[in-house]
């Protein structure tokens, strides 16, 4: 059950229909609010509530309940571009995430540790990239006429839990530690993900 403004209805309905949700019913009141009843799959309110938040600015709410069991079925497929993931280990620096931020969207700042493997973005474009985050920029003694210019970071793409869950395809996984939230490649190594990727285009 939703209840939303009716401004919002248009981008919630879109929402839950590609989550494979059957809207049951919808009532408006006296104002400008709608209520809106669904019937969907427990998985496919994984991250859901938050989607609800950002659609309807902060002023939806969501409530939900088990009204039985049913057989299973298969969810509507969903897209979601590529991602960015880290080509080395170590340390995030500025000028390494400078190169993750012109290809999209970065979940880490600078003094995170990374490994390969590790979804650091999320890619502007289909596909997996690699990136270097833990690049360090080249010195040497030559002196310029004026000085570097400072390398500025959009603030990263922080998720919860439950975001992660929604967000992951089904080459990748979710590490919970006591310090954080990592997602990652089940495959780390980017020469095995290739060579894993062939064996299921031939098979």
């Amino acid at each position: 059950i939703i209840d939303c403004s009716l401004d919002s209805v248009g981008a919630i309905t879109e929402a839950l229909g590609s989550r494979g949700a059957q809207l049951q019913s919808m009532r408006t009141d006296a104002g400008s609010g709608a209520r809106l009843t669904y019937l969907a799959p427990t998985r496919a309110l994984i991250g859901l509530r938050s989607l609800i938040l950002t659609l309807t600015r902060g002023t939806g709410v969501m409530s939900t309940r088990l009204v039985g069991w049913e057989r299973w079925r298969q969810l509507p497929p969903r897209t979601r571009n590529g991602v960015l993931t880290a080509s080395q280990s170590g340390m995030a620096v500025a000028y390494g995430l400078q190169g993750v931020q012109e290809r999209g969207q970065p979940f880490i700042g600078p003094g995170t540790q990374v490994y390969e493997g590790m979804i650091i973005g999320l890619n502007r474009r289909g596909g997996d990239i690699d990136v270097n985050a833990v690049k360090q920029k080249q010195k040497t003694n030559m002196r310029a006429s004026t000085e570097d210019a400072t390398v500025k970071l959009v603030p990263p793409r922080e998720m919860s839990l439950e975001e992660c869950l929604d967000f992951i395809e089904d080459d990748e996984l979710v590490e919970v530690t006591p310090r954080g939230i990592r997602m990652r490649k089940r495959v780390l190594n980017a020469g095995e993900r290739i060579k894993h990727r062939k064996r299921e285009l031939a098979s």
